[in-house]
């Protein structure tokens, strides 16, 4: 298995509280994927492709143990042969609604979910949303890959976790919005080079009626250099990653044999 992957990053805009047209403009996006014949090895979609931040309306329209997302990105997985994080999707469970991400395979299989650890309550999500407490820790094509949602990437601590169990690629999905690209592009380089790992970033383009969203989807090495950024319109950012790279730059700066975690806890 190569340990060189090309992902695509589906930046696109989210129409709020509606999921059924909400897939149908993810599914045309990656349509367009299949069309042009590329090899596709990841499929990242933005945070809360289905509903956007609609949180008042969630227990209406939050899709129940996520049924109707795992069936869409299931589809998608066959049909690009690719892996697929999903983004992430409103998922309503017996206590609740999660904002929840799912990992499919490239034969369709669903090998994880992870739901937002940190909730941002300057959008009131603690109000509407549950918080998960699992890792986004999983095996992708033999490599181990983390993922996190949006608010996540403000806490270094959980992503070194992440780094610590051997993830070479951090994958991000994020309604990222204005007035704050500084922070997003910050943030994701920064943990990409404490880490030195692999960033794959997709965020969300548009408006909603509190919010406006910058996109700028971002692929950055681990040496924190970026290799792809996308604007503010709808689009698919490509990127090849070389995971080999990885081990390289651990190896040059061995920040993780040089840790003290003796001294960590004072």
């Amino acid at each position: 298995m190569s340990n060189k992957w090309r992902v695509a990053l589906i930046q696109m805009d989210v129409a709020l509280g509606n999921p059924k047209e909400n897939r149908q403009k993810a599914r045309e996006m990656t349509e367009n994927l299949r069309e042009s014949g590329k090899k596709i090895d990841v499929v990242l979609l933005p945070e809360l492709w289905d509903t956007a931040y609609d949180l008042e309306r969630l227990d209406d329209i939050a899709d129940e143990q996520g049924e109707n997302a795992q069936a869409f990105l299931k589809d998608i997985a066959q049909s690009l042969h690719s892996n697929v994080w999903g983004g992430s999707i409103a998922e309503r469970k017996e206590d609740g609604v999660y904002n929840t991400s799912y990992l499919f395979d490239r034969q369709g299989k669903l090998v994880g979910t992870y739901s937002k650890a940190h909730l941002f309550k300057l959008m009131n999500e603690h109000q509407f949303l549950q918080s998960g407490d699992q890792p986004g820790l999983y095996e992708m094509d033999d490599q181990q890959v983390g993922g996190v949602i949006c608010y996540d990437i403000r806490f270094p601590e959980w992503i070194r976790q992440h780094a610590l169990k051997g993830a070479k690629v951090l994958f991000v999905c994020a309604q990222w919005p204005n007035p704050r690209l500084a922070h997003w592009r910050a943030l994701l380089i920064a943990r990409a080079i404490e880490n030195q790992m692999y960033v794959v970033a997709c965020n969300r383009v548009g408006t909603d009626a509190a919010s406006s969203f910058f996109g700028h989807s971002m692929v950055i090495d681990p040496w924190g250099e970026v290799i792809a950024e996308a604007g503010e319109e709808e689009t698919i950012l490509t990127a090849e990653i070389d995971l080999d790279i990885v081990d390289q730059v651990r190896s040059k700066i061995p920040v993780f044999t040089d840790r003290r975690p003796d001294i960590y806890s004072w």
